[in-house]
């Protein structure tokens, strides 16, 4: 007996089978596979282009400042795919020094497996447990070599046995000459924030974790042979103009005090994702 198909049947079936051919899945993780990944810390001071001192800015307290240094810590880098998946960078390759004096450092280049990737994390800062470890297991820009990552061990305390997790160093010339502001006359602010919540009591801890959504600025389609770049803007003035809005001459100089919890707590409101490039073969296509 021969079967009769209904015509409307027939279009149902032959639409799901068009929209099945249509529809791509995500690709996940593949671990056999692998590609680079950078993520590019591209500073700004507020709206206007990065530049150290003579060049001048002024913050949301009307004062004028100059950058004479920057410099900070990436590290415990993290991706996740949109299903929830997640690819922790290996601590050892995950540490990374970016100074505002030399471009070439601002970019954080590991080896990823292959994925779409549609939230990056990183730490602002060492975490505790590299704080803690033997000298002889903190290399490359942990070292305090100075051929090794940065000048004199510039970026350690040695009184405090921590490492200063962001650096930055400038004048402006409302700062007293006394001994509140600064007694050499020249002017100088100072902000080292640091302290990983101590090694036997609790002590002030401005570890910062900063996730990122990058959907609306474009995922990081990671594959082998090529790169993925995910370019972030940091904007220094959100030092000073973020949820703790403050004053340069009233706090001229902070370090490992109270009130450095606040320049802290302003740390994750610097960073932005303004676009992603994908597919590239060299910094020369960034």
């Amino acid at each position: 007996m021969n079967k009769i198909y209904s015509p409307v049947l027939f279009l149902c079936v032959s639409a799901i089978l068009i929209l099945s051919s249509c529809i791509k899945e995500e690709p996940g993780i593949d671990l056999t596979k692998t590609g680079e990944f950078s993520i590019e810390f591209d500073s700004i001071v507020g709206e206007e282009t990065f530049g150290l001192e003579p060049r001048q800015y002024t913050n949301a307290k009307g004062e004028v400042f100059s950058i004479r240094t920057l410099q900070y810590f990436i590290s415990n880098i993290k991706l996740y795919t949109e299903s929830g998946e997640e690819y922790v960078v290996p601590q050892e390759d995950s540490y990374f020094l970016v100074q505002a004096q030399d471009r070439s450092t601002r970019f954080t280049k590991v080896r990823v497996p292959e994925g779409d990737y549609t939230r990056v994390s990183f730490v602002l800062g060492v975490d505790s447990l590299r704080n803690t470890k033997p000298v002889e297991e903190r290399p490359g820009v942990l070292s305090f070599d100075p051929s090794q990552g940065h000048e004199g061990g510039g970026m350690y305390w040695g009184w405090n046995s921590g490492y200063i997790f962001f650096k930055l160093e400038g004048t402006c010339d409302l700062i007293s000459d006394d001994q509140q502001g600064d007694p050499t006359g020249n002017k100088q602010f100072k902000y080292h924030i640091g302290g990983f919540g101590g090694y036997s009591a609790p002590t002030i801890n401005n570890i910062k974790e900063i996730s990122l959504d990058l959907n609306q600025g474009g995922i990081a389609q990671v594959r082998e042979g090529l790169r993925s770049n995910v370019h972030l803007f940091v904007d220094v003035m959100n030092v000073f103009n973020g949820q703790h809005t403050f004053s340069i001459p009233q706090h001229p100089n902070v370090m490992f005090s109270d009130f450095s919890v606040n320049i802290a707590n302003n740390f994750p409101g610097m960073f932005t994702h303004d676009h992603t490039e994908n597919f590239t073969r060299g910094e020369n296509e960034l």
